[in-house]
C-alpha cells in the first residue's frame, strides 16, 4: 500500500487519530504485506494542508506507534514517508522552495531557502526519521517525487539557485538520505520515491532520472519507488497515458539500469496485471493505491483470484 494522504488530522497538530488507526489497520487485516504511511512532514509549514501528519515533535510519536504495533499484529510490515511539500504547501503563509518559482498561476510565490536554511532542513528530516524509528517502523521512505521539496531541488525547472545546491541538483536529496541513513538500523531499508519523468515542456525524462537515481543510490537508497509527474500543470507532449501499468516501463528501466529493487505504482489494481509485473520481473513490489482505498481487503481478493496462499482472518473465512 503506497502512501496516500488522508487529510484527516483534526486539531492541525499533525497527530494521527482514530481515522488513521482504522484506515491502516484495516489494510493490514485485509492482507497488505507492506503498508507505507502517508506523507508525514518535517515541519508544520511543510505540509500540503494543515490537516496532514507530522513528525516534527516527540508528541506525535505515540499515535503512530499505536498504528504500527497494530499493523504488526495482523502481519503487515510498515514504512512511513517523510517529506516536505515546499512550494506546494497550500496552507503555509509563505511557502519555501529551492527558488522563487510558484507552482502555478494560482499559487503563492515561495521564498527561496538560504544555504544555511537548506542545511537546517536536512536536520529536520534527520530528526523526523529518528522519531519514525522510535515509533517502530520497518522502513523509511523519503519523498523525492510529485513536485515536493526534494523534487524542487533536483529539477532544473524549479532550481535556479547559484549556491552549492544549485550547482549540484541532487546534493540536497543526497544529504537528506545520508542523514536518514545515519539514524536507521543497518538492516532497515531506505526507500526513495521519485518522479522518473516530468510531463512538462523542458522537464527531465527517464535518462536524466536514471543518472539522478545513481546519485541517490550511492547516498544510501536500497529501493526506489517509481512514480512520475507532479511538478506543474503545464501541458506537454509528454503527457502521461491512463492505461493500466503506465508507469511500469519507468520502474523497469531504473531497475535494469541500476540493478536495484523497485516498487511499481500506478493503475495496477487489476490483480492479474499486478501479478504479471512481478512475474515478468519488471519490478520487485507493486503498490496498489486507489484500489486499496476502494477495498481494504484488496490483497485477500487478489490472492483468491490468483489462487495464492494467504492468511485470511478466521472471522472472515466464510466470505472466501
Amino acid at each position: 500500500m503506497p502512501p496516500m494522504c488522508q487529510y484527516s488530522v483534526e486539531m492541525k497538530d499533525g497527530v494521527a487519530n482514530d481515522w488513521h488507526y482504522l484506515h491502516y489497520v484495516n489494510r493490514a487485516i485485509g492482507g497488505a504485506g507492506f503498508i507505507i504511511i502517508e506523507m508525514t512532514n518535517v515541519e508544520p509549514d511543510g505540509r500540503i494542508t494543515d490537516f496532514d501528519l507530522g513528525l516534527w515533535s516527540d508528541e506525535q510519536i505515540p499515535a503512530l506507534a499505536r498504528i504500527v504495533e497494530a499493523c504488526h499484529q495482523y502481519g503487515a510490515k510498515v514504512g512511513i514517508q517523510i517529506a516536505h511539500a515546499g512550494r506546494k504547501a497550500q496552507d503555509a503563509v509563505l511557502p519555501v522552495s529551492s527558488s522563487e518559482v510558484p507552482f502555478d498561476e494560482n499559487s503563492k510565490t515561495p521564498r527561496a531557502l538560504s544555504t544555511e536554511e537548506v542545511k537546517g532542513m536536512v536536520e529536520k528530516f534527520r530528526t523526523a526519521v529518528q522519531r519514525a524509528i522510535k515509533a517502530g517502523v520497518d522502513a523509511i521512505e523519503i519523498h523525492g517525487a510529485h513536485g515536493y521539496l526534494i523534487h524542487q531541488f533536483h529539477s532544473p525547472l524549479t532550481n535556479k539557485r547559484e549556491d552549492e545546491y544549485g550547482k549540484d541538483l541532487t546534493l540536497f536529496g543526497r544529504e537528506v538520505l545520508q542523514a536518514a541513513k545515519s539514524e536507521m538500523p543497518a538492516n532497515m531499508p531506505l526507500i526513495m520515491r521519485i518522479s522518473a519523468q516530468e510531463y512538462v515542456d523542458g522537464g527531465y525524462g527517464i535518462k536524466e532520472s536514471i543518472e539522478m537515481a545513481k546519485d541517490y543510490k550511492q547516498a544510501g537508497v536500497d529501493i526506489f519507488h517509481i512514480s512520475s509527474g507532479g511538478e506543474g500543470h503545464i501541458g506537454s507532449g509528454g503527457k502521461p497515458g491512463s492505461q493500466g501499468g503506465y508507469q511500469v516501463p519507468l520502474a523497469r528501466d531504473i531497475k535494469n539500469a541500476l540493478d536495484v529493487p523497485v516498487i511499481a505504482v500506478g493503475r495496477l489494481e487489476d490483480p492479474i496485471l499486478a501479478n504479471s509485473v512481478i512475474g515478468n520481473e519488471d519490478a520487485d513490489l507493486v503498490a496498489i493505491g486507489r484500489g486499496m482505498l476502494r477495498n481494504p481487503f484488496w490483497a485477500l481478493e487478489a490472492a483468491t483470484i490468483l489462487n495464492k496462499e494467504t492468511h485470511i482472518p478466521t472471522q472472515y473465512l466464510r466470505g472466501f
